[in-house]
């Protein structure tokens, strides 16, 4: 039985094209689908913050309410956003609603190795391309796939990884599919670890670097005060800065904050480039 609130501080349509997540897409302009685990949902926009979400109160409870954050007031994280510096405030203006989403660390782990020299568009493809080889069908939507899980990885092998399009990085899934098995990287465990912790472990996995590793801390484990720095971010902070990193300033929100810079700056060249087509 779908269900209909009323969500102050939420936009899902930011949130999809933000580049945290790669299984979630704007299908409409009013309509938004994310899959997570074994679940696929859909999000209609009505106008006024009211959402319809085409699941009942168990399953949105269970799994939506906490996948979207939606228990952290980010209306008074967006506030003191706006009360910051004039670069922050312009960018949080202009990307309210947008939440960090609480994903899956083996997921994210996965994402980011794939992120790396890839455009937001070709990892959702290859994404989509080893969920569709590898994963298990969801049931009751059809069409639509879970992640594969480790050993999936595993047995897929390197040609196997290749053929989804992850290129040089299929060594990288599999050392990182390998070292889940084996519990040298217990990600479960690692939720309760402290970031210094977590951030050494991360990268003792081939191809995870201090970018990556930062990248599943925020967006996997839910470190708000970690702020990954790739291409974008650094010209924001060698434009907008002086070539000074503000985030260690930015404190306990610093990645919802990078999130805001990195959304608006993404946005406002996507506008540049459809204005001179």
């Amino acid at each position: 039985m779908p269900m209909e609130l009323c969500i102050p501080c939420f936009d899902p349509f930011a949130i999809a094209r933000s580049g945290q997540c790669f299984r979630m897409h704007a299908v409409s302009p009013r309509v938004v689908v994310a899959v997570a685990g074994r679940d696929r949902l859909r999000v209609t926009a009505l106008g006024k913050s009211r959402f319809r979400f085409d699941c009942g109160p168990e399953a949105f409870e269970r799994l939506w309410r906490p996948y979207f954050d939606l228990d952290l007031d980010y209306g008074a994280i967006e506030a003191r956003a706006k009360a910051g510096d004039e670069t922050l405030c312009r960018a949080a203006c202009a990307c309210g609603g947008l939440r960090i989403l609480r994903q899956d660390p083996w997921e994210t782990l996965i994402s980011f190795l794939i992120s790396q020299r890839k455009s937001i568009k070709a990892i959702q493809s290859c994404i989509e391309k080893l969920c569709e080889r590898y994963g298990e069908p969801l049931g009751g939507a059809a069409g639509y796939f879970a992640f594969p899980p480790p050993q999936a990885l595993i047995a897929a092998g390197e040609d196997g990884l290749r053929a989804c399009g992850t290129g040089y990085r299929a060594p990288y899934l599999l050392d990182a599919a390998r070292r889940v098995c084996m519990g040298d990287v217990p990600l479960d465990d690692m939720r309760d670890w402290p970031n210094d912790r977590l951030m050494e472990r991360l990268q003792t996995i081939s191809g995870v670097g201090i970018k990556v590793a930062s990248c599943v801390a925020l967006f996997g484990f839910h470190r708000l005060d970690v702020s990954p720095v790739d291409v974008w971010i650094q010209r924001v902070i060698d434009e907008s800065y002086g070539g000074e990193s503000p985030f260690e300033a930015y404190g306990a929100y610093a990645g919802v904050f990078q999130q805001y810079l990195f959304l608006e700056r993404l946005d406002a060249a996507h506008e540049s480039r459809a204005s001179k087509a």
